[in-house]
């Protein structure tokens, strides 16, 4: 009980309590963008996520379900269009990009590979996802230059 209240506090007052917020929440947009796709989560994503999530923050276990967290956050707010759209987090990660070079370094296309095995391959989900992914890694390009 006091693990999950802990959580819901970090959830709420993640831009205060959590060191590098931004950075944090920026990988979540990336791995929402792959989730998102087609509108709801599976089973192979979610799985994915949790071990992408453990990938990126194999020292910190509460950093990685805090990210997770966050994932599914972004994504209830789409589906609920509450506040957030699809379009529009798109714009906000091109803009984060292009305001914080630092966030280049945050795009693992690799990673988000991983998402992309969740999806048919002749599924019109798997073409979007590739579109998101080409998409990525010209902003990642984009930063090199």
């Amino acid at each position: 009980m006091l693990k999950t209240f802990k959580r819901n506090v970090m959830k709420m007052f993640r831009e205060v309590l959590v060191y590098h917020n931004s950075s944090l929440e920026f990988r979540a947009k990336l791995l929402t963008l792959m989730i998102t796709s087609d509108g709801e989560i599976n089973e192979c994503e979610r799985q994915k996520l949790k071990e992408i999530a453990h990938t990126i923050y194999h020292d910190d276990q509460e950093r990685a379900e805090l990210l997770i967290d966050t994932v599914y956050e972004f994504h209830t707010k789409i589906m609920t269009d509450n506040g957030l759209d699809f379009e529009h987090l798109v714009a906000q990660v091109n803009r984060e990009v292009k305001e914080v070079k630092r966030f280049c370094n945050k795009i693992d296309i690799g990673l988000l590979m991983q998402l992309h095995e969740c999806v048919e391959d002749e599924d019109d989900e798997a073409l979007f996802q590739m579109r998101i992914i080409e998409f990525l890694q010209s902003l990642k390009e984009e930063c090199k230059v």
